[in-house]
């Protein structure tokens, strides 16, 4: 995954739930990629399915509790910001504690990602694809 500066605003300004929208694709793109590395002659739909086991809230947030016990105290800090935010929406399968934990997982790779720390994203992103099944 190559990372990509666009954005003219420090990552510590934004909102968590932009951090976490940003998140959201980078974490998707990265399953996809596993998924595939790990099934290469699935087919597309197939290798749908399996993608969702990952990007689900209950799969994040069962992540959850592998990745927190390997942060600092400033990505502790932006996880407990997505984490908190108030969102106007919800998840339709999981539960609002979950959708929570998910989206604070989210903020943390979005932060990550626009700062530009692909080794420390990629390493807390491997740490959440294998402890969400």
């Amino acid at each position: 995954m190559v990372v990509y500066k666009m954005i003219n605003q420090k990552p510590e300004e934004l909102s968590p739930l932009v951090l976490a929208y940003m998140g959201d694709s980078v974490y998707e793109l990265f399953v996809r990629e596993k998924v595939i590395e790990n099934n290469p002659n699935l087919a597309a739909h197939k290798l749908h399915i399996e993608a969702i086991k990952y990007v689900s809230a209950p799969a994040q947030s069962k992540s959850c509790q592998t990745v927190c016990l390997m942060l600092d105290e400033k990505e502790e800090a932006v996880f407990k910001r997505g984490r908190n935010a108030k969102s106007h929406t919800a998840a339709k399968n999981a539960s609002i504690t979950d959708y929570r934990r998910a989206t604070g997982l989210e903020a943390l790779f979005g932060y990550l990602y626009l700062k530009g720390e692909t080794h420390r994203l990629y390493e807390l992103m491997d740490a959440a694809f294998k402890s969400a099944k």
